[in-house]
C-alpha cells in the first residue's frame, strides 16, 4: 500500500503541515483500530485514509481523518494533501467531492495549481473568556468565541501579532481546557508583508502540541476578522516554526480555503 506524506498550504518542501495519505482499494475503510495503529505509527497532526465510491453518487471519494491519538471531524490541511495526491497521480480529476465526518466537503485545482477546499464556515459565539485561558496562554486575551461543534475549538483574540508569535503557552494547562483545542489569532501588524491576519493553533489534549497549519481553524477565523478588516477575502498566516499560508473567501455559510501542497515522500506501507 502507498503512503504519502504531503506538506499543505505551502508551495516549499519542509514547510506547512505535513500529513500522510493513504489511498484504499475497495468500497470500505478497514477497522478503526488499525486506522489509528497507522496514525499513531506516522506521528503526524493528521493522517488521511480515503477510498473510492461508485460513481453517480453524491461523492466521489470518503475521506477520514486521525490524529495520533484520536479521530476528527474536520481537517483542511489533510484534506487539501488528499486532494493533492489524487490529482497528481491521476487518481481524480476536475473537483473532487468527498464524503466526510464534517459534511460533503469538495476541492477544486487552480490553473496555477493551488487547490480551494469548501468547507462549511464555523458558527462563532461569543464567550466569556475562561479565568484559566490567559494563565494557560501566559497572555492577557482581548476576546474569546465558540467555534461550535464540528470545529469544536475556543478561539481568543491577542492583542497583536507580536503578542501570537511569542507565545509560551503551558501545554498541560492548555490540554485540561475543555476544548478541543485553542486557537490564537491576532490582526497582522503590517498587512503589506502579504498576511490579513496571525494565528498559531494548541491541541495537545488530542495529541497535537502546536498544529503548524490549520485548515479547519481558518474556517472560524474567515467570519471573526471578515467584518472586522471589512473583506471577505483574506490571506492567514500560520506562525509556526514551519509557517503556512492560507487564502480564505468567506461565502456566508462556507468558507474557500486556498493553498498549495507537495508531496516529500512516496513510500510504501508493508504492514497492511
Amino acid at each position: 500500500m502507498r503512503i504519502r506524506i504531503v506538506d499543505a498550504f505551502t508551495d516549499r518542501p519542509f514547510t506547512g503541515n505535513p500529513a500522510a495519505v493513504l489511498l484504499l482499494e475497495g468500497d470500505a475503510f478497514p477497522d478503526d483500530a488499525w486506522l489509528m495503529r497507522v496514525a499513531a505509527e506516522v506521528n503526524l497532526s493528521e493522517t488521511a485514509f480515503a477510498h473510492p465510491l461508485p460513481e453517480g453518487g453524491a461523492a466521489d471519494w470518503a475521506l477520514r481523518w486521525c490524529t495520533p491519538t484520536t479521530e476528527v471531524d474536520l481537517c483542511g490541511h489533510a484534506t487539501l494533501a488528499t486532494a493533492h495526491v489524487l490529482r497528481t497521480t491521476g487518481a481524480a480529476t476536475g473537483t473532487i467531492r468527498f464524503t466526510t465526518r464534517g459534511g460533503l466537503l469538495t476541492a477544486t485545482a487552480g490553473d496555477d495549481g493551488s487547490i480551494t477546499l469548501d468547507f462549511p464556515t464555523a458558527p462563532l459565539t461569543a464567550v466569556e473568556v475562561p479565568d484559566t485561558v490567559p494563565a494557560a496562554l501566559g497572555a492577557d486575551v482581548v476576546s474569546a468565541h465558540d467555534t461550535g461543534s464540528v470545529v469544536g475549538d475556543l478561539l481568543v483574540e491577542l492583542a497583536d501579532e507580536t503578542a501570537v508569535r511569542s507565545l509560551t503557552p503551558d501545554l498541560a494547562a492548555v490540554a485540561r481546557l475543555s476544548h478541543r483545542g485553542i486557537i490564537v489569532t491576532a490582526r497582522a501588524d503590517d498587512p503589506s508583508l502579504g498576511h490579513d491576519v496571525v494565528s498559531r493553533f494548541f491541541a495537545p489534549a488530542s495529541g497535537i502540541d502546536e498544529d503548524p497549519v490549520t485548515g479547519s481553524a481558518h474556517t472560524a477565523l474567515a467570519p471573526f476578522w471578515a467584518p472586522r478588516i471589512g473583506l471577505t477575502d483574506l490571506t492567514g498566516l500560520q506562525a509556526s516554526a514551519r509557517t503556512g499560508i492560507v487564502r480564505t473567501e468567506l461565502r456566508g455559510d462556507r468558507t474557500l480555503l486556498t493553498g498549495n501542497a507537495v508531496t516529500v515522500i512516496d513510500g510504501e506501507l508493508l504492514a497492511t
